[in-house]
């Protein structure tokens, strides 16, 4: 955990008093980084970062070249021209040799500025040596594009939080006063003011689209996680009238996923979010719609006629099905009702300045479980695993070793949750030991859950074949159990309706995997293509 001394060795913050010393090492995460390990990527949110030791590497690509820009030393900072212009980090900054870096996020570094405004000077005096021309707006607080009104411990409060960071809207959170009655309510930039809000009417305000523009497309994406989006831009970049419906936020389950290190290309990892965001952005350049808070009603498998809640239907020449899976739900007395409210079911970035301080728990012995610890390591003041194995068997060897040299992290084997407390929020935790029978209650600040997920399809009409656990049956699968009816074979990803496919984890296969996601959803705009060559609709 940070202390005064460390703080005050950086050169910025050097001659602060005390108390704002303090404020920083209570608020700021403790980040230590191996090499080649992002701080933070190039794109990545505003936040002021100081280097407490090692060496930290400035990167920018520049027409897919990478290039070294610079570096920083112990006692400098970096993240001084997105503080002072409001915007995200025009480079990336990663370790070159084990480094400790601390993060102050941009509410703290406002209130320490207000308190002493020589440090807003000389944070614009080194903006301005990078970029030139950013006198005297360092100190002036960037206005968000909506300010939230609301107890974070309220579950329809944190739906609202989730969906605006999700879907990349800058937000100032305030907590209620005594006379505030109705909330969440949230203030936009034109001065509207939305209480108790739905998601879908805070989208349509804020210019998310929500409605579709056609009356046909050539292929309907219904979910918008790494094979949705992945279907998108391979369907918008080869000419097809694609549309995205994702009824909550651009991502699936993969956003949630606070850091992904075996993707292919990110050699330092990745977050759920960041790619994502990437792709999100991809599909929209190429011309692909996507559509968010809806979600489809009701599908005719013989016309691909597609009806949304609300009434908005629909014509397709070819339908994607991308809906991903939903993660298991805890089955202990009392969680449902402290969802949102200290249990959350995967594990964003943007939890983690609330488990700063914290003692944090994680249920789960796979890839996320130990991603998500692993990044919760640098805000939280221990985090624990709760596996009921004897082992992290199902977890990849790297994220293992790293486990094991995180002197904040702990395993406790052979174990499971059984029992959460909390009036209003979390605040412990039963975990028993399942060889000795033996119960004991431990303090949490969050209980993170990774139990495995389900595939939710009971929705989709009987046409569509599935296995017994709601799995779509794809290509051989159709064929085996008897559901192909043409005398074409089936295309690899297709369904028992032909037209209809189906990629990522809501189809039935071994392998779960964001890049499996990713190349299932490309390759189901080759199959998509050569259908409607071969048989137009």
């Amino acid at each position: 955990m940070l202390t005064i001394d460390d703080v005050r060795t950086v050169a910025l913050f050097s001659g602060l008093e005390e108390p704002e010393l303090e404020l920083l090492a209570r608020t700021s995460a403790d980040m230590h980084l191996q090499p080649g390990e992002f701080a933070v990527p190039e794109g990545g949110e505003r936040a002021l970062f100081g280097v407490l030791s090692g060496k930290i590497e400035v990167i920018k690509t520049f027409d897919g070249v990478e290039r070294t820009l610079g570096w920083r030393l112990p006692g400098t900072i970096f993240g001084e021209v997105p503080m002072a212009i409001g915007a995200p980090f025009p480079g990336g900054y990663r370790a070159s040799e084990p480094s400790r870096v601390f993060r102050v996020e941009p509410r703290n570094y406002y209130a320490i500025a207000a308190a002493a405004p020589e440090i807003s000077v000389e944070l614009g005096e080194l903006a301005r040596e990078r970029l030139g021309g950013l006198q005297g707006i360092a100190a002036e607080k960037p206005k968000p594009r909506v300010v939230m009104v609301g107890d974070l411990s309220d579950g329809s409060c944190n739906e609202l939080r989730q969906f605006l960071l999700r879907n990349q809207i800058s937000f100032e959170w305030i907590a209620p006063d005594a006379t505030e009655l109705e909330c969440p309510a949230l203030r936009l930039a034109d001065g509207t003011v939305l209480r108790r809000p739905k998601t879908r009417e805070v989208a349509e305000l804020l210019g998310l689209q929500t409605s579709p523009r056609l009356e046909q497309y050539d292929t309907v994406i219904i979910g918008a996680g790494p094979a949705g989006l992945a279907a998108a831009v391979y369907g918008a970049s080869e000419g097809l009238r694609t549309i995205v419906v994702e009824r909550e936020a651009p991502g699936g389950q993969a956003g949630t996923s606070s850091r992904i290190e075996n993707y292919l290309g990110f050699p330092s990892g990745v977050s759920g979010d960041e790619l994502a965001s990437r792709a999100l952005q991809q599909a929209k350049r190429l011309g692909a719609e996507i559509l968010v808070t809806r979600s489809v009603a009701w599908i005719d498998p013989r016309t691909l006629t597609i009806e949304l809640d609300g009434g908005d239907v629909v014509r397709a020449r070819t339908i994607v099905l991308a809906t991903g899976v939903a993660w298991r739900r805890l089955a202990i007395e009392g969680a449902d009702r402290l969802v949102g409210k200290g249990i959350h079911y995967g594990a964003a970035r943007s939890e983690a300045s609330a488990t700063h301080g914290l003692d944090v728990h994680l249920i789960g012995a796979g890839n996320s479980a130990g991603q998500a610890a692993l990044f919760f390591a640098n805000h939280a003041r221990t985090v624990t695993l709760v596996v009921r194995s004897r082992s992290l068997g199902h977890m990849s060897h790297y994220l293992t070793d790293q486990i094991g040299r995180k002197s904040n992290v702990t395993v406790r084997f052979d174990s499971e949750v059984a029992g959460v407390h909390g009036n209003t929020s979390l605040t412990a935790i039963d975990v028993r030991d399942r060889s000795s029978g033996e119960v004991r209650r431990h303090d949490c600040g969050g209980l993170f859950v990774f139990i495995g997920a389900d595939a939710e399809t009971g929705w989709l009409p009987e046409e569509i074949a599935r296995d017994e656990r709601g799995y779509v049956l794809t290509g051989d699968d159709v064929a085996k159990a008897g559901r192909w009816t043409l005398e074409r074979d089936p295309y690899l990803l297709e369904s028992s309706v032909p037209g209809i496919f189906a990629c990522g984890d809501v189809r039935l296969s071994p392998v779960k995997r964001v890049a499996a996601a990713v190349g299932e959803g490309s390759m189901t705009i080759a199959f998509i293509q050569q259908l409607l060559q071969h048989e137009p609709r």
